[in-house]
């Protein structure tokens, strides 16, 4: 159980519950593993700690009525009171008519997304991690803080009408942010992937965010307007997440969305940013490594959301499909920005006067619409003056949208894959470039660092 039920291990509870249960319709869903995470403050280690659990939720159904319970006992008793549970809410629920019904038997693609080594890292190998990080900022007479966390475990999904899937998976991610002793400098790095070998090691790490820390000390007030950017990979990956969400076909069907086109329907086959850019999931994806079926067992393939500027694909779920006579487009396989070759560096040189961006922070929604979204820029934001880096910035709220982003481009860069999410943890996949672009729009200066 340590790295999760295998498949027939998965399968044989689930049958169990079916064997329970007197509903119309039954589906399982279970998740079990490990997640130890470590975190650090101060150059030294706060809290580390390994759980490790399964857990089974069952939906019952009756006609347009469900429900769900959920369970981490599996004995006979345990697994008994979820189901009656199950089917005595679904039983008093009000129907759903959007409701649809057991998917049947599907097939799957099979992702390798499960790595031993990254299986096998244990609060010591965690420690010496934050060991190599916290010894390089306590040389540097700085202070460090951050968050190792690793997951190894299995999913599955299964129904009464005979659908099976299972996945089994790895996946690490480490921050480090670096503060001067004063509080007035701070510098930021991450890395994440299912691979725990393939992440950027703890000491470039460590190098990476004490340069930014160092650098950002003694910041100059720059006037708020719109600015050429070039934005590191993690910027990158900040918002084109929030468009990724975004392309639902129903609220673009319903006009609620950027992608409805004005007078109705949708903008599926226009180009909607530069020709340069090429949005896609895949969860066979090398760099993405993600599940390849819904939560419901809908399988989940290579997907091209928008090729070369036009927009090719919006995500449907079952109702919505089957009420515009489509065929299902699922939301998963991570989310990829093909790059070029360029290096940050090399983006960096191409700019007489700009603004280096190390990461967003804190963003928010203002209108879905235009997808505008506002936010800060934190731990490292830095001045580029005849395609050098100069000095400090204070850092400035932005409002902007990724779709203008993505039509203000200049120049593209190698893709990578990042540690995007706020929460400093495991996140969704995340693959892009850092982007040169122009008239980014910064609207007043925060005094956060």
């Amino acid at each position: 159980m340590a790295e999760g039920l295998s498949r027939e291990e998965a399968r044989r509870l689930a049958d169990r519950v079916f064997a329970l249960a007197r509903a119309e319709g039954c589906q399982v869903s279970i998740g079990s593993g490990v997640d130890g995470n470590t975190r650090f403050a101060a150059n030294q280690i706060s809290t580390s700690g390994d759980t490790a659990n399964a857990v089974l939720t069952v939906s019952a159904r009756f006609g347009k009525r469900q429900a769900s319970a959920t369970t981490n006992v599996f004995d006979d008793a345990g697994l008994a009171r979820a189901v009656e549970t199950s089917e005595r809410l679904a039983r008093l629920a009000p129907e759903n008519p959007e409701l649809m019904p057991l998917l049947p038997p599907q097939t799957y693609g099979e992702v390798g997304a499960s790595f031993p080594v990254t299986e096998r890292l244990d609060a010591a190998q965690r420690a010496d991690a934050v060991r190599t990080a916290a010894d390089a900022c306590e040389a540097a007479g700085l202070q460090g803080a951050g968050f190792v966390q690793r997951t190894a475990g299995a999913s599955a999904v299964a129904n009464s009408g005979g659908l099976f899937a299972h996945h089994h998976s790895s996946d690490a991610a480490y921050t480090l942010t670096v503060r001067t002793p004063d509080g007035r400098g701070s510098g930021w790095a991450g890395t994440a992937h299912n691979d725990w070998t393939r992440m950027t090691g703890a000491a470039a790490l460590a190098d990476r965010a004490i340069a930014k820390a160092r650098g950002s000390r003694e910041p100059v007030a720059l006037e708020p307007g719109k600015y050429a950017v070039v934005l590191e990979p993690t910027a990158v990956g900040n918002l084109l997440g929030l468009m990724a969400f975004a392309m639902n076909a129903r609220a673009a069907d319903e006009g609620r969305s950027f992608f409805a086109k004005r007078g109705g329907g949708t903008k599926l086959g226009e180009r909607v940013v530069d020709e340069r850019v090429t949005v896609l999931s895949d969860p066979g994806d090398p760099d993405l490594l993600e599940q390849p079926f819904t939560g419901e067992g809908l399988p989940v393939g290579r997907t091209v959301w928008i090729e070369r500027g036009v927009l090719k694909n919006l995500a449907y779920d079952r109702f919505w499909a089957d009420k515009q006579g489509v065929a299902p487009v699922p939301f998963g396989g991570g989310i990829k920005l093909a790059g070029g070759t360029a290096t940050t560096a090399e983006l960096i040189a191409q700019v007489p006067r700009g603004l280096l961006v190390t990461r967003f922070w804190y963003i928010r929604a203002v209108d879905q619409r235009s997808l505008l979204f506002t936010g800060l820029t934190r731990d490292g934001l830095f001045l580029i003056e005849n395609g050098r880096v100069t000095q400090a910035v204070r850092n400035f709220r932005f409002n902007e949208s990724p779709v203008i982003m993505l039509n203000n481009l200049e120049a593209i860069g190698r893709a990578e894959r990042v540690a995007a999410s706020e929460s400093g943890g495991v996140g969704g996949s995340v693959v892009v470039p850092p982007l040169l672009v122009r008239e980014f729009t910064f609207t007043s200066i925060s005094e956060a660092v």
